[in-house]
């Protein structure tokens, strides 16, 4: 159903959000998504993933590690980040594994869909805006200190088996909706893959779709 085709007064569908947070392109989809949900009246729905696993299926490998089309690669997403006015700083390490900051976010977002938010926000700054190392659990426990989430719980959480089946079964459910790499929106049951498809997203949010 497109928003033009919404009963009036019925709630907005939100925009599924997929990101990988060793992704520079998904890091500058975060920037901007929310800021053109609100312009339409719109939620964001952040579903972190894994973009390993998913190359396991889809045969894809790490955009950086190509030859040729890797040094393109960093060229683009430094070039893309000063268009768009955000900052970025690459980690020493890239790709880098993101299981610890996935789980935590599944984990929080039980519990507190929007302070989640404000952890996978908090993370990507401390990746790519100050090319910081989130990639063991000690650095996402104390990030996610540093915006009030409680590390005892947290620490503990991480290592339930129940948190790593929630991170296991989202990325699942993420690959059957079809998604395929970092960043990736579902729009009114329409995919779009990357941060180059934020204008096609706005224009499918004004117009109801096309």
């Amino acid at each position: 159903m497109t928003e033009a085709d919404a009963p009036e007064g019925e709630p907005k569908a939100p925009i599924d959000f997929y990101f990988d947070f060793s992704s520079p392109y998904g890091y500058l989809a975060a920037q901007k998504i929310d800021e053109m949900a609100d312009l339409y009246d719109r939620e964001v729905d952040w579903k972190p993933i894994l973009l390993g696993v998913i190359f396991k299926t889809t045969g894809a490998q790490p955009l950086l590690d190509i030859p040729i089309k890797g040094p393109y690669a960093r060229r683009d997403m430094e070039r893309m980040a000063r268009m768009m006015g955000v900052p970025i700083t690459m980690p020493e390490v890239m790709p880098f594994p993101s299981i610890p900051a996935a789980r935590a976010v599944y984990w929080v977002k039980d519990r507190d869909p929007e302070q989640a938010v404000v952890l996978i926000k908090a993370l990507y700054d401390e990746a790519f805006g100050k090319g910081g190392d989130i990639r063991d659990a000690e650095a996402v426990v104390r990030i996610a200190g540093s915006v009030g989430i409680d590390n005892a719980a947290l620490t503990a959480a991480l290592g339930e088996a129940a948190v790593k089946e929630r991170l296991k079964t989202e990325i699942e459910a993420a690959m059957h909706a079809g998604v395929c790499g970092s960043p990736f929106f579902i729009v009114d049951g329409e995919p779009f893959w990357g941060v180059d498809r934020l204008d096609h997203i706005e224009r499918w949010l004004a117009t109801g779709g096309w």
